[in-house]
């Protein structure tokens, strides 16, 4: 039935299929930056912390029978150690996006997205798309611009703290003009909560923001928190706002009560061992700065491949070496990378050579 399709997607060299890795490879493909997929440690206390419940799945909605004390304690500690008053915990960070922004845009708002924002923030601005106003990636400038030529009753700004394909941080002008025109401001942070900042909290602790009643943070639990869930952190008001009209929060099944306990050790754990994590990221940004000469921010390194044949060769050599790196096509970015992820997991010596190996560009 999509033969011819799926012909062409192949042809074009954007044909894509799911495959189960050797688990001896030297993993720099996922976004397990901190490596707690790995840790059965922090499992086992997970586990342990699962026994002392009588109920030990979601079994409904939040809103009817499925909200666990689980996910209220997560909820809690993940306000309390970021600075929020409250706290949800959801499905996936593509449903907080659909919920966030179908949500919260009402008839005569206006919500101004950068450009580069997450495939699901696109997907749920489709949904409202004549109040969505898209302003150039990182353009403090342009979203000025498009603010004042575009009022609205209210003005909703949408960035992430650190761009999952770049690897470059909002920088701190567009949270100025955000403050300085008072828009709600949604900053998804879900590959920059657990890597940058002091204690790791993401890029409102990185410029050392004061949150107030107009921020709004969200992000996932399948990157540096080792697991699988999301968050949303806001004010009491706008956390109940989105319990009565996110539909994702609202008809999906809660989020598992297991993943969110292996979320709630590690987030412990991180707050526990900032100071060495930290220590070890900044290690890894140090080895990109000797190689490429290129100073990293978050541990995302694309490297712009010329052709997405020569992506897939390259991550077929690599693979051939041992080294898992992910070719990332169109239609994800418009010129086809390597995507290397420098997660605390990952042999520095092999991250040496991995680079080496891409830097020269040789497919054999």
């Amino acid at each position: 039935m999509y033969e011819n399709e799926l012909k062409a997607l192949k042809k074009s060299g954007r044909f894509r299929e799911r495959k189960v890795f050797n688990s001896e490879l030297e993993d720099m493909a996922s976004n397990d930056y901190l490596g707690l997929s790995n840790n059965k440690k922090q499992f086992k206390k997970a586990v342990k912390m699962m026994e002392k419940y009588d109920t030990l799945t979601s079994k409904a909605s939040m809103l009817v029978n499925g909200y666990h004390p689980i996910h209220q304690k997560f909820e809690q500690t993940m306000a309390q150690q970021n600075g929020f008053e409250e706290g949800i915990v959801v499905g996936s960070g593509f449903l907080a996006n659909m919920a966030l922004i179908e949500a919260l845009v009402r008839k005569n708002d206006k919500i101004f997205i950068d450009e580069s924002y997450h495939a699901s923030g696109m997907m749920a601005s489709e949904l409202i798309k004549e109040r969505v106003i898209f302003f150039n990636h990182n353009d403090s400038e342009d979203l000025r611009f498009k603010l004042e030529k575009y009022p609205a009753k209210r003005q909703i700004v949408a960035v992430e703290g650190v761009y999952s394909m770049r690897g470059d941080l909002c920088p701190k002008e567009i949270f100025d003009v955000v403050e300085e025109k008072a828009c709600l401001m949604i900053v998804d942070e879900a590959h920059s909560s657990g890597v940058i900042g002091k204690k790791l909290l993401g890029i409102f602790e990185y410029y050392d923001i004061k949150i107030n009643e107009r921020h709004i943070k969200m992000g996932t639990l399948g990157k540096a928190y080792g697991s699988y869930g999301a968050y949303i952190l806001a004010s009491s008001h706008i956390v109940s706002f989105l319990i009565n009209r996110g539909k994702p929060i609202i008809y999906s099944t809660s989020p598992s009560v297991f993943d969110t306990a292996l979320a709630l050790v590690n987030l412990h754990y991180i707050q526990k061992k900032s100071e060495k994590l930290q220590h070890k990221i900044k290690k890894r940004q140090k080895i990109v700065n000797n190689i490429l000469g290129i100073t990293l921010e978050s541990l995302i390194l694309p490297v712009v491949m010329p052709t997405n044949e020569q992506t897939l060769s390259m991550q077929k050599k690599l693979l051939s070496k041992g080294y898992l790196v992910g070719a990332i096509r169109q239609p994800t970015v418009t010129k086809p990378i390597m995507r290397v992820i420098l997660n605390l997991s990952a042999n520095c010596q092999k991250i040496v050579k991995t680079l080496q190996i891409i830097s020269d560009k040789e497919i054999q």
